[in-house]
């Protein structure tokens, strides 16, 4: 059993923490949140101990694996400690919000030949996988076109926006992160932003619409288009076209019923609300991809560097959005 300690008892925190109780070859030890008393609520719920400090965590012998669901401030912080303690780290996107100190902890922990997972969770979604390994079957021939739409079922609060580093680094860093794993890497990016839902965004610097072009190393073209507002739920596509054929991963709802009458055709139920009940399975996967590294001594992925290449497209989207032009990626 591989025992794990989750750092980090708000919203996702409480997902992977109820996930690694529920896992059949995995441990729950122990929760630790700063809020103590969120902490005790999440382990009175799953039955584990709410551990006093960090400190207690990192010097558990019993504790294998550190998933860090904190704050992403305090990811750079919490990576660096558990290396050191001797923990595999599973670390919630992004690890920082800035490239500089990701690229400086790496540097800091890559002699101790850590074990870090990224949780781009959405490359476990059984849907966007099948269409991944069907397109690098070949089955399609050569992909030369993408489109990824990713738009959220409603603007966050303010609250959430003072720390969030933008849509860029906070939302498309996930399309950013399933643009490399269906194309490969990316040579260019060409940005553009709007506010078009809520003026709220302009008062942080930031923008709630976007349309990011990129171009892969290979040739392939992809295309990603985030809003901060759907207004029928939560709005998770792909689009894959090749040479050929093209393969498409849809929205998910309750259930495949249509209704046809004589007022509408084909009307079918909401898509799912948000990411915590369209993504449900693919947390569950990544963790047990997470578990299965550990348990054969193998690579996890996405690792640390998939989480910084991420992160380069987003510094240059924010680059070529500010000056309107295409920004080169240096290799």
């Amino acid at each position: 059993m591989i025992g794990v300690a989750v750092i980090g008892c708000g919203r996702i925190g409480r997902v992977h923490a109820r996930n690694v109780a529920q896992h059949p070859r995995a441990r729950l030890i122990a929760v630790y949140d700063v809020a103590h008393a969120v902490a005790e609520k999440t382990a009175g719920e799953l039955s584990v101990k709410a551990a006093a400090s960090l400190e207690d965590v990192l010097a558990d012998r019993n504790v294998d694996a550190v998933l860090v669901a904190s704050s992403t401030a305090t990811h750079i912080p919490l990576i660096r400690a558990a290396v050191r303690a001797g923990k595999a780290v599973f670390c919630e996107k992004p690890i920082d919000l800035d490239l500089e100190p990701a690229l400086a902890c790496w540097r800091e922990i890559a002699p101790h030949h850590p074990v870090v997972m990224l949780g781009f969770n959405r490359r476990f979604d059984a849907s966007f996988l099948a269409l991944h390994e069907r397109l690098h079957a070949g089955e399609i021939g050569r992909l030369e076109l993408a489109v990824i739409t990713s738009r959220d079922p409603a603007p966050p609060a303010a609250e959430y926006l003072k720390g969030s580093g933008g849509l860029f680094r906070d939302m498309s860093i996930h399309d950013f992160d399933m643009a490399r794993w269906l194309a490969g890497d990316i040579v260019e990016v060409h940005a553009f932003g709007a506010n078009l839902v809520d003026p709220l965004f302009a008062q942080f610097r930031d923008i709630d619409t976007s349309a990011v072009s990129l171009r892969a190393a290979s040739g392939a073209l992809i295309q990603i288009n985030n809003s901060r507002r759907c207004a029928y739920g939560y709005d998770q596509r792909i689009e894959a076209f090749g040479s050929k054929g093209m393969l498409q991963a849809g929205n998910q709802r309750a259930t495949s019923v249509e209704l046809w009458n004589a007022q509408q055709t084909a009307a079918k139920d909401l898509v799912v609300d948000f990411f915590i009940q369209r993504y449900r399975q693919a947390y569950q996967t990544e963790i047990d991809c997470f578990i299965a590294a550990l348990e054969n001594g193998g690579s996890v992925s996405p690792g640390f560097a998939d989480g910084i290449a991420a992160q380069r497209i987003a510094v240059a989207a924010e680059e070529s959005l500010q000056t309107g032009r295409a920004v080169r990626l240096s290799s």
